[in-house]
């Protein structure tokens, strides 16, 4: 493996994934990430790249669509069953509509013609780490809701769903065959595990478990 870092090595920083058998293109392509302030990783083939690769970390993957020992498609058919929902651009010197169709249908994020302009790589990068980021942002808030849920008592999650649903103490009270007063006991106690300072907080809280 190739490897290059722009700045010091946070884990935090997005890492740019680039797996090209080409070695020309390899090193051409880590001294644009290099030169544009963006941290950068190559490798010759998708078996390499997934042998070393943490799925875990921020980041995203610009793969040659060609390549003898794999291709594209197979590198981005490995991580999505390795569990990653890491963003994939595609690069290829053959227009293979074929190709792109069943690359962005398995949620390829470009797909992008050799020879390239570099501001269209570099703003396709840009786009992909973006749509990481806030894909695990998305995914921090459920793991922290999911947490709270978890302190929840099983009547206390009944009661929880009620009152997000919208139902009134005394519908949930009927509905649950408890009274009025244990129900707002357990609201009570149901707002305070899940920090929630209102209902429409709640709700929020709630919808969060329910983003894809």
């Amino acid at each position: 493996m190739e490897s290059l870092a722009t700045k010091a090595d946070l884990s935090a920083e997005p890492i740019v994934h680039v797996i090209d058998d080409d070695k020309e293109i390899r090193e051409s392509l880590l001294d644009l990430f290099m030169i544009t302030n963006r941290r950068a990783s190559a490798y010759s083939t998708g078996p390499d790249f997934l042998k070393t690769v943490d799925t875990t970390a921020p980041g995203c993957v610009v793969v040659d669509l060609r390549m003898p020992e794999g291709s594209g498609l197979d590198v981005q058919s490995e991580l999505i069953s390795m569990g990653s929902r890491m963003p994939v651009i595609f690069l290829t010197g053959h227009a293979d509509v074929r190709a792109s169709v069943r690359a962005m249908k398995a949620g390829a994020t470009d797909f992008i013609m050799k020879p390239f302009v570099n501001r269209d790589l570099l703003d396709a990068v840009d786009h992909a780490i973006q749509l990481d980021g806030e894909r695990r942002k998305i995914e921090a808030e459920q793991a922290h809701v999911r947490s709270l849920v978890d302190t929840l008592t099983p009547r206390e999650h009944e009661v929880m769903l009620a009152v997000v649903s919208g139902l009134m103490n005394k519908q949930i009270a009927f509905e649950l065959g408890i009274s009025e007063m244990t129900v707002k006991l357990h609201r009570m106690s149901v707002m305070r595990k899940m920090q929630a300072r209102s209902l429409a907080d709640l709700v929020r809280r709630v919808e969060k478990l329910q983003t894809r």
